[in-house]
């Protein structure tokens, strides 16, 4: 997949980090030696993180190099580790292991997230937000025009483009029988857009990047104009003209046992 672009990423920076400030209001912790920030992308959700607290040692990683440096110049003085969420072990056990709009990306929750609650300090916290968007008409418009042709030949099997994530029943399950405590919730976030092109801005830094890549410039060109072709069609202009975009989200807090 190409490169993860930051500034592509933080246009809708303001969006993007709601529910990260969301996530992090709802973690039980009254203070942290030390903080994790799994897919810290270009640091806006890592800041949150240094400001609740301020004493901890805080550290990001991503294993994208360019939204690395776009951290670190945010800021300097944190550690920003390049790593694969698949494989992250800690070197300390965290007191946080915090995920914002990250695991989505990584297969295996079934092992992964009891892997990643097991690796905190006792009364830790995991405290997990990915969104919850694959049956949205902005996803499900990437596969309808990637199973056609002449784009379904350079793109392929197209359910592997995207990590299934589990009900969030499921994880209530999977957490609650080790933790003292496990909160989890649903939220849909309705983001007024200036525009359908808008929209699909917003999707090229994330979601349709693995629909794209694989594609020349030319089919790449003619995928966007049928894939914004559908977007006009699915998100009408509301009574001032702007397109509301629906955005669910699901949010995972389990503490662990002290």
């Amino acid at each position: 997949m190409a490169e993860w672009n930051p500034s592509l990423y933080s246009r809708f920076e303001d969006e993007r980090t709601r529910p990260a400030r969301e996530l992090l209001a709802r973690v039980p912790l009254g203070q942290a030696r030390l903080a994790v920030d799994l897919g810290c992308g270009p640091g806006n959700s890592t800041e949150l993180i240094v400001a609740r607290f301020p004493d901890a040692t805080v550290i990001g990683t991503d294993n994208s190099k360019p939204m690395l440096e776009s951290a670190g110049q945010r800021l300097p003085g944190v550690r920003f580790d390049l790593s694969d969420i698949a494989s992250w072990q800690p070197e300390t056990p965290p007191d946080l292991v915090y995920a914002n709009a990250s695991l989505q990306w990584v297969p295996g929750h079934e092992t992964l997230i009891p892997r990643l609650f097991a690796s905190l300090a006792p009364g830790g916290v995991l405290a997990v937000q990915m969104p919850d968007n694959r049956d949205e008409p902005t996803h499900r418009a990437m596969r309808e025009v990637g199973a056609l042709q002449p784009w379904a030949e350079c793109i392929g099997d197209l359910e592997k483009l995207r990590t299934a994530i589990l009900p969030l029943a499921a994880y209530y399950d999977m957490l609650a029988p080790q933790a003292a405590a496990v909160d989890v919730w649903h939220t849909v976030y309705q983001h007024p857009m200036d525009s359908a092109q808008a929209i699909v801005d917003w999707v090229s830094g994330t979601g349709l990047k693995p629909f794209v890549a694989p594609l020349g410039p030319e089919l790449e060109a003619s995928y966007r104009a049928e894939y914004l072709r559908r977007i006009e069609a699915s998100y009408p202009p509301r009574s001032d003209g702007r397109r509301l975009l629906a955005f669910p989200r699901m949010f995972i807090v389990a503490q662990r046992k002290a």
